[in-house]
Order: structure tokens, then sequence, then C-alpha cells
């Protein structure tokens, strides 16, 4: 009878354990609640992973437009989010939370509530920050009263001064929290607020976030991916003062002009230079030749082209396409001078321009000067025979 009920305790044990193992490895996360006035739609449960989203599930909401899904939990902070359309609500997840979010369409991105973790709360915080930027940079390219160069300053002070919020209330203030993770890869338009490639300040903020993130979450691979922006940041720094203090500038080799230049290689393999066409009016124009709309574009500007370029008009197109072959291929017929950067949508010309959308252009006039930019532009044609009859 002993021997029997030793082995009848053993066995209880061992099942015992076996379930809390089990347990351990099926360990969820559950995000669930509704979105009304969505009937008949259909809302995405998407992993932010770094390679880009990733759906993971997805239902047809119903006329109460309650949803629930659920996922294994990770093992170090991961990003999700609901979507339906361009409507983007962003979630972070760290273990085992029941999430709950209720918001309306279409306005589900800044009219949503959030229970059940404090880092959806805080990332909902920054995402309604960020959109306030990007409300406030657009007013500013719209103005039409305004130089470029009023323009370009007065967004670069919106966002020094956005970042200087984010990184001293959120980054340095808490770098462990997935919500810092999250601040520094936030957007405006296609690329980042926060520049690891060659700011100095903000390479530092990547490396806070980075140190922390190894304390933390040893050997997640979000923290390796941190660390990796951050050592290529400080190598990027260091290699260009290197190049400023090796290079001593010729003040007369230096020449004037009221624009920024470009010199890009084209589709014939000649270095194309954006200010060596003074004396020419100048659609200057970033384009992606992958994107949607690209062929209708492509027809209206081959239209201006065909009916000013006889009277003075170039145009200089700048692709941010990242496949170079099908560049080529899609470009051989065009006319006019095509290049294309092969930094892509990461590109500094794109920041020097302060190009949050694409398609983007700008006018320039045959002093070098540049004028006027899409968004303040009503009619281009007519734009167009004011700087060619100046």
């Amino acid at each position: 009878m002993k021997i029997s009920a030793i082995r009848t305790l053993a066995y209880a044990v061992a099942a015992l354990a076996a379930v809390t193992l089990g347990s351990c490895d099926d360990k969820k996360f559950r995000v669930d609640g509704s979105i009304t006035d969505a009937k008949d739609s259909v809302l995405y449960f998407e992993n932010m992973s770094l390679d880009g989203p990733v759906v993971i599930d997805s239902v047809k909401l119903g006329g109460d437009g309650e949803f629930s899904f659920s996922e294994k939990s990770p093992e170090a902070p991961e990003f999700y989010r609901l979507r339906i359309a361009g409507q983007i609500i962003n979630l972070s997840v760290d273990s085992t939370e029941n999430i709950t979010v209720k918001a309306a369409y279409p306005t589900m991105a800044t009219g949503y509530t959030v229970e059940g973790s404090a880092e959806c709360a805080t990332i909902k915080e920054l995402a309604l920050k960020q959109i306030a930027l990007l409300q406030r940079v657009i007013a500013v390219e719209r103005a039409a009263n305004i130089s470029f160069d009023q323009t370009r300053d007065s967004i670069a002070r919106l966002v020094e001064a956005y970042k200087h919020d984010i990184k001293l209330n959120y980054i340095f203030k808490a770098p462990m929290r997935p919500s810092s993770y999250f601040a520094l890869f936030q957007t405006l338009g296609n690329r980042l607020i926060f520049n690891p490639r060659e700011n100095e300040d903000d390479i530092k903020a990547f490396a806070a976030v980075a140190t922390s993130w190894d304390v933390y979450h040893p050997k997640s691979l979000r923290g390796e991916n941190l660390h990796n922006i951050a050592i290529q940041g400080m190598r990027n720094v260091r290699i260009m003062r290197n190049q400023q203090a090796a290079q001593a500038i010729d003040a007369s080799k230096v020449k004037q002009a009221n624009l920024i230049d470009i010199s890009l290689t084209d589709n014939q393999g000649r270095a194309r230079s954006l200010t060596s066409l003074a004396g020419k009016v100048v659609l200057l124009d970033f384009h992606v030749f992958s994107s949607e709309g690209s062929t209708k574009r492509i027809m209206q500007m081959r239209e201006l082209y065909n009916k000013y370029h006889g009277r003075g008009l170039e145009i200089y197109q700048v692709s941010l396409d990242p496949d170079e072959h099908f560049w080529k291929t899609t470009t051989a017929a065009l006319p006019w001078i095509s290049v294309r950067d092969p930094q892509g949508l990461q590109s500094q010309n794109l920041a020097l321009y302060n190009v949050n959308s694409l398609p983007t252009f700008f006018l320039i006039d045959k002093t070098n000067t540049l004028r006027k930019r899409d968004v303040q532009i009503k009619d281009l044609n007519a734009e167009i025979e004011v700087l060619l009859n100046e």
C-alpha cells in the first residue's frame, strides 16, 4: 500500500510538472475590444517585425465591431498594430497582457482608448504627438507667403523641438521601456524623425535605449538591432569628421547658388549636377517609378516637357527606386534628365529638401533659385510660364 501511494504521488507530481511546463510554453496575450462604425471592414492584426509588418490574423467586423486576437507571448517586448485600411493603432506587448482597445472608424487612429497596458497608453501619447507634428509641418509647407528658406527653417525648428521633448520626457527618462524604442522609429512622412545615420545627438538616444535593452532584455533581436544602428552611426560620424578635417575648401572653386545642389549619375552613366542647369527653368522631381500612379504622372510630365522644353524648361528627376535595373529599364526612353539616388528613401537629399511624401516636385528659376514646391502651386503651367518669361 505504501509503495502504491508513493507511486501515485510521484505520478501526480510528474503530471503537475508537465502541466506547469506546458503552460509556460503556451503563455499567450490577448488583444480584444471593438471598432464601431466599421461593419464588414477587415481588421488586421499585424506584427511590426524588423523586416516590416506581418499579418498574424484578421477578422471581418460585424455590426457591434467586436474582435479578439490571441497569440503566443513574446520572449521580449514586441510591437503589433491593429489596422483597417490606412487607419492604424500601435501596440506593445510584453508577456501575458490582456489589452482592450475601443474605437470608432474612421477616426480609430486618434480617437481610441486602450486598457490593460501602460506601455500602450504611452505609445498612444507618442502617436498623437507625431500626428500633431505632421499637421504643423504640412501647415508650414502650404503657407504661400513664405520663402523656401523660411519654410525649411521653420520645419527644422518644429522637428528639433519635438525631438527635444521626446528625448527629455520619454527616451532618456526611461530608456528601457518599449515606448522609448517605439519613439526612436517614429517617422515624418517617409523618413525617420531621429536620424541614426549621422546626427550625433540622435545616435546617443539610440545608444541609450540599446544599453538599457541589454540589461532588461538581454540577447533580444531588437536590442542587437539597436546596437548595430548606433555603432554604424558612430562610425559615420567619425568618417565625416575625418573628411572635414582633411579637406581644405578653395573659396575660388565654390559656385554660388540659391539652392542645395544634387549631383547623381543618370541612366546613361553620366554625372549630372542640378546647379549645372543655370539658365534654364528646372522642374526638380523626386519620384518612385515602382509606386502606384507612376505611369500617369510620367505621362503628365511628358506633356509639360513637350510643351515647354523648347522654350527652356528642363526636368531633373531623382528616382528613389531600390532596383537599379528596373529604374534604368523604365527610364530608358525618357527625354529628360533621370538620375537615381542609391540611398533610396533614406536619402540625405530628401532630408535636405524636406521631402515628407512622394512624389514631390520643386520649381527652380534660371538663376538657380528655388522658387516654389508643389503644395504652393495651384496652376503649374502658369507658374512655368512666369519663370520662362522672366
